[in-house]
């Protein structure tokens, strides 16, 4: 198998040269592939240094699969021309809600592959990615009616400049030294912003909407979805507290066996201190976490839980090659 990552020197593009060597898929030949700044330099694979080649000139029949990791403007520009000749694998959010482009978590909806009709598979928003790991199992077992989903995101989904951003900032603060924001709205050190992405008339935030609509087209268009997406002052891993509404009763016996089992999923839900998983424990683990489930008593047929996922794996790098793995399976 020929695979390139298109992107391969940013947060996304590294995360899955990692996954793919843990992985250890049988790849014969790997490229490489980014901006012209980045043309000429080298990253380790396996033990094997390889160049990076620019995107202006780089030639994609050479890969057999191809993982897009570069942003929704590389992919509005490369990556239809680049499906004519490989498989696009996109991480962007440039095609997720093309109805002829499958938006797929392996776990939740591989079959969909089959819809595929520009050679171009999307990659879920990474807040969707690991709430719809969860829904799935419940949905499946109890029929989902209405969800609430406020999100407690890390700034490693913004990208590397943010990420460096809050560490600057923190260092200021800490040396009482004046801050302005480049890359945030406010102050993101020691700090909280409720405002991921640029605003639509109804007050809704693209993210938020981003969970809504691709949560319908991955699970079930019926369900209602409505979000809060919060960046907080840490670097990798978001947590999303979930309260669903169901159409059937349920058991909390019954929800937790099944969520023990889901695929990609781990449960740890101790009710005592520290029984629960937060983003440093996250951080670096290809499960999503469940955690603090319990009955909303305000109204029947509702359950309140927490969830926590590397952000930079499970919603981008990891579900991707994970895509990848069904599609050179199913040859």
């Amino acid at each position: 198998m020929d695979i390139a990552i298109v992107g391969a020197t940013g947060n996304v593009g590294r995360k899955t040269l990692e996954v793919l060597q843990q992985k250890n898929l049988n790849i014969d030949n790997l490229y490489l592939v980014a901006s012209p700044n980045s043309a000429g330099k080298q990253l380790e694979f396996n033990g094997k240094k390889y160049s990076i080649e620019n995107l202006e000139t780089y030639d994609f029949t050479k890969a057999k699969i191809t993982f897009f990791a570069a942003g929704g403007k590389i992919s509005e520009q490369y990556a239809e021309k680049a499906a004519k000749h490989t498989t696009v694998i996109d991480n962007s959010s440039y095609f997720r809600m093309d109805p002829d482009v499958p938006l797929i978590v392996p776990q939740v909806n591989a079959k969909d592959i089959q819809n595929m009709k520009k050679n171009i598979i999307a990659n879920p928003n990474c807040s969707t990615a690991q709430l719809v790991l969860v829904l799935k199992p419940l949905h499946d077992l109890f029929r989902i009616k209405r969800v609430i989903v406020s999100t407690y995101q890390s700034v490693s989904g913004g990208g590397k400049a943010p990420m460096n951003e809050l560490l600057q900032q923190t260092k200021m603060y800490l040396e009482n030294k004046e801050i302005k924001s480049k890359n945030f709205t406010k102050q993101i050190a020691f700090n909280i912003i409720p405002h991921i992405d640029n605003f639509s008339e109804d007050g809704y935030t693209k993210e938020e909407l981003k969970m809504t609509n691709e949560t319908k087209k991955i699970l079930d268009a019926r369900i209602e979805l409505s979000a809060t997406c919060v960046r907080i002052p840490v670097l990798v891993s978001h947590s999303e507290s979930v309260n669903i509404e169901f159409e059937q009763e349920f058991s909390l016996e019954k929800i937790k066996d099944v969520l023990n089992n889901a695929p990609g999923c781990s449960l740890i839900d101790k009710r005592e201190n520290g029984g629960y998983v937060t983003p440093i424990e996250a951080t670096g683990k290809n499960e999503t976490f469940i955690s603090r489930i319990r009955e909303d008593k305000s109204k029947k047929n509702c359950l309140n839980l927490w969830i926590v996922s590397d952000n930079l794996l499970r919603g981008a790098a990891l579900n991707s090659v994970e895509i990848a793995e069904v599609i050179i399976n199913n040859n």
